[in-house]
C-alpha cells in the first residue's frame, strides 16, 4: 500500500526511518550496491522526499502500529442496528486505525489491501483496518460488534 512520508527520526542505532502517514515507520537506508538513496544521508535531502510516496507492506498485512492510544469506540452493534454505511465500502479516516471486534456470532469481512483479505470473524475475533483503505462487512445472521478507533498517542 502506498504511504507519504510525513517525517523522520534516528532509530538507536543511527539509522534514519521514514515516518509514514499511516502511523507505521520504516527504515531507509542507503548501502550501495543494494540501496541507492544518497538523499537520506542530508537533512536537506531527507527534507525534499517529505510528501512523497513509499511503500507500506505492513499496512498491506493490517499489522497494527506500537503505541496506539484509543481514541474513541462505535457500537456495540448487532445485525439490526449495524449502520448501513459499515455494509457497503467505507474508510477509515487517515492517520485513524480501525479495529473491528466481533463480541458474539459471526460477520463477513472484506478490506481492498494488496493481497485483498476476505474473511469471516467469529466471536471473540478482531481485525485491524488501516486508514483509507475500503473495507465493508456482510452479515449473515446474529452478530454483536463494535469498532474501536486507534489514533498516535499525542499531548
Amino acid at each position: 500500500m502506498i504511504r507519504q512520508i510525513v517525517g523522520w527520526h534516528r532509530d538507536e542505532v543511527g539509522d534514519w526511518v521514514a515516518e509514514l502517514s499511516c502511523l507505521h515507520n520504516q527504515h531507509v537506508r542507503h548501502r550501495p550496491p543494494f540501496q541507492e538513496r544518497p538523499w537520506v544521508q542530508t537533512h536537506e535531502g531527507r527534507g525534499t522526499r517529505l510528501g512523497t510516496e513509499i511503500e507500506c507492506p505492513l499496512c498491506d498485512r493490517a499489522e497494527l502500529p506500537e503505541g496506539l492510544r484509543l481514541a474513541r469506540t462505535a457500537g456495540p452493534f448487532d445485525q439490526d442496528s449495524l449502520p448501513a454505511g459499515l455494509r457497503r465500502d467505507h474508510r477509515v479516516a487517515e492517520r485513524t486505525w480501525g479495529r473491528l471486534r466481533v463480541t458474539s456470532g459471526s460477520v463477513g469481512f472484506a478490506m481492498g489491501t494488496d493481497p485483498p483479505v476476505e474473511r469471516r470473524l467469529e466471536a471473540g475475533d478482531d481485525q485491524p483496518i488501516p486508514p483509507g483503505v475500503p473495507h465493508a462487512l456482510r452479515v449473515g445472521g446474529p452478530v454483536t460488534l463494535q469498532v474501536d478507533f486507534l489514533v498516535a498517542p499525542g499531548p
